[in-house]
C-alpha cells in the first residue's frame, strides 16, 4: 500500500464495476478517500441487471488502504449530482480527482447500422456517455478549482488517434460518437481548468477483462486465458486495475499538468510511470489492436505485452 494520495479526495462516477471499480480500488491503494457512485446497490439493481454493487466497490477501496464511500447517484439527474457534490464539500471540503466513467455498455447492438439500432436506446447511450459526464463536471469542478492541482479523467475506449483513424463499426454509430466525445470534452475541460491549476485528460484502457467481458467469454479472472483458444487476440487483455494504476499514477504526479488535454492509454502510461498489471506484465493494447488485430494479422502479443 502507498500513501501517495493520503488526504486526497476522489469521486469515481460509475464505480460499480469494470474500469470504474479498478480505478477506485487503485486510488484507495494509494491512500485516497474515494466516493464510489453508481445506481446498483445491495437493495437495488439498475437496468444493467448485474450483481456488482457500489458497496462492494467501497469495501474493496477500504480494504486496499483507502476510505471507500458508496453513494447511489443517477448521474443523469442533476439534482442528485448536486447533492453528491454538496455532501463531498460538507464532509471533506475538497475534491482532488474526478473520474467520469459512465457509459451504458449494456446498450450495445453489434454490427448494426444506425437505422437498424433502436433509436430510443441509441439516444440513451449518448445521454449516458455524454450528458452524465457534463452534468457531473458542471457540479464537481467548482469544488475542485478551490485549490490548484485537481485532475479530471474522462474514461473512453480508444485513443484520440484511433477515433480519428477508425470508425468503430462493430459497436455502431452511437457507441462511436459517445466514445469520441470524451476526447473533446477532456480537451474543453483542459482549457478551462488550466487557469485554475487543474488538468484534464482522456484515458482509455485496452481490451478490458471486466466482469461483463469475462462473463461473455464464460471465464473468470483465474482462468481467463482459456478464452484465447476461441478468441486469440484476447491474449492482449488487461485487468481493470491496470487502468486504475494509470489514474493513481497521474493523480500522484506533481507534474501532471504536462498531460493537460492529452489523450492517453493505460499501456502508454505504464511505460512512463513503471507500473504493471496484476500479473506483472505491461500490455500495450492499442498499438496491438490497430497493428495486429484490425490489420488481420495472426494473434501474437510479442513486443506488445
Amino acid at each position: 500500500m502507498s500513501t501517495a494520495l493520503h488526504g486526497r479526495v476522489a469521486l469515481v462516477a460509475g464505480a460499480t464495476r469494470g474500469a470504474g471499480r479498478g480505478i477506485a480500488v487503485e486510488l484507495g491503494a494509494a491512500g485516497a478517500t474515494v466516493y464510489c457512485t453508481g445506481r446498483t446497490t445491495a437493495e437495488h439493481r439498475s437496468d444493467y441487471d448485474r450483481p456488482e454493487t457500489i458497496e462492494e466497490t467501497a469495501e474493496l477501496v477500504s480494504r486496499a488502504g483507502g476510505t471507500g464511500i458508496a453513494v447511489r447517484v443517477d448521474h443523469l439527474v442533476p439534482g442528485e449530482v448536486r447533492e453528491l457534490v454538496e455532501r463531498i464539500d460538507a464532509e471533506r471540503g475538497r475534491l482532488d480527482v474526478l473520474v467520469n466513467d459512465i457509459g451504458g455498455e449494456h446498450l450495445m447492438y453489434w454490427h448494426k447500422p444506425v437505422w437498424e439500432q433502436p433509436l430510443d436506446k441509441g439516444l440513451l447511450r449518448l445521454r449516458l456517455g455524454i450528458d452524465t459526464h457534463m452534468i457531473t463536471s458542471h457540479f464537481a469542478l467548482p469544488l475542485m478549482i478551490r485549490r490548484p492541482g485537481g485532475l479530471v479523467v474522462e474514461l473512453t475506449d480508444g485513443t484520440a488517434e484511433v477515433a480519428e483513424r477508425f470508425y468503430r463499426g462493430a459497436e455502431g454509430a452511437f457507441y462511436d460518437l459517445a466514445k469520441s466525445a470524451a476526447h473533446r470534452f477532456a480537451r474543453a475541460q483542459a482549457e478551462e481548468l488550466a487557469p485554475h491549476g487543474g488538468t484534464a485528460v482522456s484515458l482509455t484502457p485496452g481490451w478490458l477483462r471486466s466482469e461483463m467481458m469475462l462473463d461473455h467469454f464464460g471465464v473468470t479472472e483465474q482462468n481467463w486465458r482459456d478464452a484465447i483458444e476461441t478468441v486469440p487476440h484476447f491474449a492482449i487483455s488487461e485487468t481493470p486495475r491496470y487502468v486504475g494504476r494509470a489514474v493513481a499514477a497521474l493523480a500522484a504526479d506533481p507534474e501532471v499538468a504536462r498531460w493537460n488535454g492529452k489523450s492517453l492509454s493505460s499501456g502508454e502510461l505504464a511505460k512512463v510511470y513503471g507500473f504493471t498489471d496484476l500479473d506483472g506484465s505491461r500490455p500495450d493494447a492499442w498499438p496491438y489492436i490497430t497493428e495486429v488485430e484490425w490489420a488481420g494479422r495472426p494473434a501474437d502479443v510479442t513486443g506488445y505485452r
